[in-house]
């Protein structure tokens, strides 16, 4: 199915959208075998991990782009993508949503921000005018090929010009056609509350614990008070810094890192697995006849793993 189609579907069905933020194809198989409906693209995970820095706005679209077209060739999940400000103005934003629609991504979220733009919870936000955003809701919308791709509208006015403000700009990208409104840092559940109440649009709410502004609770609470797409943005990229951190202190520590196995640190066998290694030994086999096999047990243990639906002739790339 048509992955936008798809994310159109869970948009109407009751129940949040639980949409873990990934940067990588591994992070995106992890959600995806999890039994997550859909992920999130955050633009600060991948700009940590592609380039090394920090979410100030030096990421450039070949470069989110590029990461958004493996992850959606990994996995069958729809993938709502941030695409940051559209890079540039409204004729940017244009190229940017045919760019990403036919990299795969189900939607996009894009911001009122200036430059430069930075991270939703740090300090120093600058934005554009709410006419200007409102011009590149509609050149986004215009642009889509696909009627069911999502155009989600951040506005970051809240840490900027207020509360109020934030709800009249959400409610302005709302009347330019956004699908879904993004109302970034709120500081309390008071102002989740009111945000809900005030505009009428399905709402994102993005989840950033330690240390966000935002505060951290139930998706069933959040749902409550009235937002659809839920994401969690940093989380398993600052999971696994801190892990990889723990894995090297034991290992300088003990000498090996054999005591993290197999609470802490998975095997080649279950990597392999994530990975489709058994699709791959499949097509081998029947491109070129039986394998030499000296491996039997591993063989086994990869197939016993492997997802429901690996037999068939569905090349996996």
């Amino acid at each position: 199915m048509e992955m936008s189609k798809r994310l159109r579907q869970l948009m109407n069905a009751p129940g949040p959208i639980l949409a873990p933020g990934i940067y990588d194809c591994i992070s995106a198989k992890v959600v995806e075998r999890a039994g997550f409906d859909a992920a999130f693209v955050s633009g600060a995970a991948v700009t940590a991990s592609v380039l090394g820095y920090p979410d100030v706005g030096l990421q450039t679209m070949p470069e989110i782009l590029a990461q958004v077209r493996n992850m959606a060739r990994a996995v069958e999940i729809p993938l709502i993508v941030d695409i940051d400000t559209g890079y540039g103005n409204a004729l940017n934003m244009m190229r940017a949503i045919r760019e990403f629609e036919a990299a795969g991504a189900a939607g996009v979220f894009f911001e009122d921000q200036g430059f430069p733009k930075r991270c939703g919870h740090f300090e120093g936000k600058k934005l554009i005018t709410d006419q200007e955003m409102a011009v590149k809701v509609r050149a986004a919308c215009e642009a889509r090929r696909s009627a069911d791709f999502l155009i989600i509208a951040r506005t970051d006015a809240r840490a900027v010009e207020g509360m109020d403000r934030a709800i009249e700009r959400a409610q302005a990208y709302v009347e330019a056609g956004a699908d879904a409104i993004f109302v970034e840092a709120l500081l309390s559940e008071a102002e989740m509350r009111k945000a809900a109440a005030a505009i009428k649009a399905p709402l994102q709410a993005n989840m950033s614990e330690g240390g966000g502004k935002t505060p951290g609770l139930h998706y069933d609470k959040l749902h409550e008070i009235g937002f659809k797409i839920i994401s969690y943005s940093g989380l398993l990229q600052r999971t696994a810094v801190k892990g990889m951190q723990n894995a090297l202190d034991v290992l300088r520590k003990e000498g090996s890192a054999e005591s993290l196995y197999p609470d802490k640190l998975c095997s080649l066998v279950d990597r392999s697995a994530l990975l489709g290694l058994d699709k791959f030994y499949k097509l081998e086999e029947r491109l070129y006849g039986p394998l030499l096999d000296t491996e039997k047990s591993w063989r086994a243990e990869l197939d016993a793993q492997a997802k429901p639906g690996g037999a068939d002739n569905k090349l996996p790339f």
